[in-house]
C-alpha cells in the first residue's frame, strides 16, 4: 500500500490531513528526523490510535525502511507505552502525591534492549505518549531526548507525525474504512 493510496482513503473534507500527511511523511516535513524514524513513528502513532490496519499500512508504504526488528521495536514501544501511560497519568493527576512515591512494581525489561537506539526508541515512546495523552509521559521522553541532544526540531517532528496520524485514524475510523492484512497486502 502506497501513501497516495492511504491519502486516497480520506474524505474530501479532510483534506488538510491529506497535505499534512504529505508533508511530515517526509524528510523536509519532520527535519531531524531520517525516513526510518518517519515511519517507525507513524506506525507506532497509528498502532496507539489503535488502528492497526492504518498501522500496518504506513509500515508496508515503508518499504525497506522498516526492517523486521524496527517493525518489533515499535510494537514494543505502543506496548510498553500502552501500560505506562495509563499508570503514569494516573500517578500524575490524582491529587493525592503519595501516589508518585509508590513504586511502579510493573515489569518494563523492553526498556533495557529495545532493539533499536535509545534515540530511536524514546521518539516512538514520545508519540505514543502524545497519542495516548500522558503529559507526565511526553514530559519524561521529551527531557530525555533533549538531554541526549536531539533538537527540538526533531521532537516537534516526532509528535507532529503522531498528531496527524491520529486524526487520520479517527477519520478513517468515523468513516468505517477498515483495513485487512488481505487488501493491505494486495495493494503493496
Amino acid at each position: 500500500m502506497t501513501l497516495d493510496s492511504i491519502k486516497s482513503l480520506l474524505p474530501d473534507y479532510a483534506k488538510d490531513l491529506k497535505l499534512n500527511l504529505s508533508s511530515v511523511l517526509t524528510p523536509a516535513g519532520a527535519p531531524g528526523l531520517t525516513e526510518q524514524e518517519i515511519y517507525a513513528v507513524a506506525a507506532a502513532s497509528a498502532f496507539a490510535a489503535r488502528h492497526a490496519g492504518l498501522a500496518r499500512a504506513l509500515e508496508t508504504a515503508a518499504g525497506e525502511h522498516l526492517d523486521a526488528e524496527y517493525r518489533r521495536a515499535l510494537r514494543a514501544a505502543v506496548a510498553i507505552m500502552g501500560m505506562n501511560n495509563i499508570y503514569y497519568r494516573f500517578t500524575h493527576l490524582v491529587s493525592d502525591e503519595e501516589y508518585q512515591t509508590l513504586p511502579a512494581r510493573l515489569r518494563m525489561n523492553v526498556l533495557a534492549n529495545p532493539g533499536v537506539s535509545k534515540r530511536e526508541f524514546e521518539l516512538l515512546s514520545l508519540a505514543v505518549s502524545a497519542v495516548n495523552g500522558c503529559g507526565a509521559c511526553v514530559d519524561s521522553h521529551e527531557k530525555t531526548l533533549r538531554g541526549a541532544g536531539v533538537e527540538r526540531q526533531a521532537v516537534q517532528s516526532a509528535v507532529r507525525i503522531a498528531a496527524v496520524v491520529h486524526a487520520v485514524a479517527g477519520i478513517l475510523d468515523m468513516e468505517n474504512v477498515s483495513f485487512d492484512k488481505e487488501a493491505v497486502a494486495e495493494a503493496a
